[in-house]
């Protein structure tokens, strides 16, 4: 059978780790996955800093906890940062992973090219055929709905396959999502990142030297990400007025713009810009904050950037496209194995995905938006009150997707925080002062605030908590509620909705 008349359940478009991740647990219920992916891996990427929920959940969950394991990734157990009134570095942790190693506090910093790569690997081993260099051109339409996909092979020459459903989760540069919606742009997060890789740079002292370290600036604020005990991924994230001047002279801009800070020039003091190979070069993000008027439609589906964008503070990104990926999953597996309607398992999915986008979103702008010292356009036009965020009622909606769920919509930065039990006493505190995590007596400065995890991961994230738990195994897991009365829950393995009991 030639490929232009195979037929599978489901078409995935792209191999990152919403792409990897779906493919893999929807094959691990027995369905047949192909996975297209344009480039040849391992290839560059963006996003180096995971979150708990995608290593100690989702990877868990994949089976590629030990992989992980001995890729000797950089262990992280927080973040670290220069912010707000406070002038002095303050720190958070996920958990008490210091005290007990290899609980779900934690998380890694990640070189994407080989992160990446294990995903992709797993998915091959759970049975989706990967065809690389292979580039999704077009969706194929069949009686009201999506029902595969055309694409070029790494020769060039044209093919067409069928599916029940299409996954698109081929990132930022998608040419697929505007089939299922429109995508629409914040107001508010309209920034423009500058970034690329040093060598023999600081770290912070012990156990923070693991973390990812941000600090403010006039115009702006800094990434600091340790990936190895040499490599470190360093970015500027500016207002997209500069983003012009980057193009013209990003070493210069750079240079100019490490010289405005003060921890973060002394961390590189004695370190060098790498300048061959994947990591030797400047690169240039700036595709602001967004979302899809929807993130699906009869027979297509997306996840990850494909979806919808924030900002790359907190980390998100990955953390998204891969818990999208399982949500996208359970909407799949529910149809086939569970019986439940196409309408029902995605508005699930949908009503999900938006809820954890919308939590990060508005914490995002409650952080951006927190009193500072700095005087600066960057800063001025980063307060909600100043902005046209306030009115812009489309996006708004867009964000949050599910107005009858109740989630409260933006007010104020303390308002937010302080909804956010754990995860915003710690925030709310750091600007009235906290440990500094540059000191040496660093156990000290591990909680400023009294950081809870458990409450972090319940309040602020809703239903993290059942995907580490579900990632840990091991005997029945607790009975979940639906986040609406007549919503579904996670089947018993997780990777499908069910109705409750």
């Amino acid at each position: 059978m030639s490929a232009s008349e195979q037929t599978y359940d489901v078409v995935v478009i792209g191999g990152g780790p919403g792409g990897s991740s779906v493919s893999s647990f929807v094959a691990m219920r027995g369905h047949s996955v192909l996975l297209l992916e344009r480039e040849r891996f391992p290839r560059y990427q963006i996003g180096e800093s995971l979150l708990p929920a995608t290593i100690n959940g989702v990877c868990a969950m994949l089976g590629v906890t030990e992989e992980l394991k001995n890729a000797n990734f950089t262990y992280k157990l927080g973040g670290c940062y220069r912010w707000g009134r406070h002038s002095e570095p303050w720190s958070f942790t996920f958990g008490p992973s210091t005290i007990f190693p290899g609980t779900e506090a934690f998380a890694y910093q990640v070189e994407r090219m080989k992160f990446d790569q294990i995903l992709l690997d797993n998915a091959r081993r759970k049975g989706v055929e990967v065809r690389e260099q292979h580039t999704a051109t077009g969706v194929i339409r069949e009686r009201g709905r999506i029902a595969g996909v055309e694409y070029t092979d790494a020769e060039g020459n044209p093919g067409t396959v069928k599916a029940r459903w299409v996954v698109d989760a081929s990132g930022n540069r998608t040419n697929i999502s505007r089939t299922v919606g429109e995508r629409v742009y914040s107001k508010f997060f309209q920034n423009v990142a500058l970034f690329t890789y040093f060598e023999d740079g600081k770290r912070l002292p012990a156990p923070n030297s693991g973390n990812i370290f941000c600090e403010a600036f006039g115009e702006g604020w800094f990434w600091y990400i340790p990936l190895t005990p040499k490599l470190t991924s360093v970015g500027a994230v500016v207002a997209r007025e500069h983003a012009d001047k980057l193009q013209q002279a990003p070493e210069k801009a750079m240079e100019y713009f490490i010289d405005q800070t003060r921890i973060v020039k002394d961390l590189l003091a004695p370190a060098h810009r790498v300048t061959e190979g994947p990591y030797g070069q400047f690169r240039i993000r700036k595709d602001y904050s967004y979302a899809n008027t929807r993130f699906w439609t009869p027979g297509a589906v997306l996840v990850g950037d494909a979806a919808c964008f924030i900002d790359p503070i907190f980390s998100s990104g990955v953390h998204l496209a891969t818990y999208s990926g399982l949500l996208a999953a359970r909407a799949i597996n529910g149809v086939l194995d569970e019986g439940l309607s196409e309408e029902r398992s995605f508005q699930e999915f949908e009503l999900r995905y938006r809820r954890e986008f919308s939590n990060f979103y508005q914490f995002l702008m409650a952080f951006y938006d927190m009193d500072k010292d700095l005087d600066s356009y960057f800063w001025d036009a980063r307060k909600v009150l100043n902005t046209e965020e306030s009115m812009n009622d489309a996006f708004i909606r867009i964000v949050s997707g599910t107005a009858e769920d109740g989630e409260p919509l933006f007010r104020t930065a303390r308002e937010f925080l302080e909804s956010r039990a754990g995860v915003g006493d710690v925030f709310l505190k750091a600007y009235t002062g906290a440990s500094n995590p540059m000191a040496e007596s660093a156990p000290a400065a591990q909680n400023p605030g009294g950081f809870d995890a458990e409450a972090f991961m319940r309040d602020f994230r809703h239903g993290i908590v059942e995907v580490i738990s579900q990632g840990k195994g091991g005997g029945r897991r607790r009975v979940e509620k639906p986040l609406l009365p007549d919503g579904l829950i996670p089947s018993e393995d997780g990777l499908s909705w069910a109705e409750p009991a």
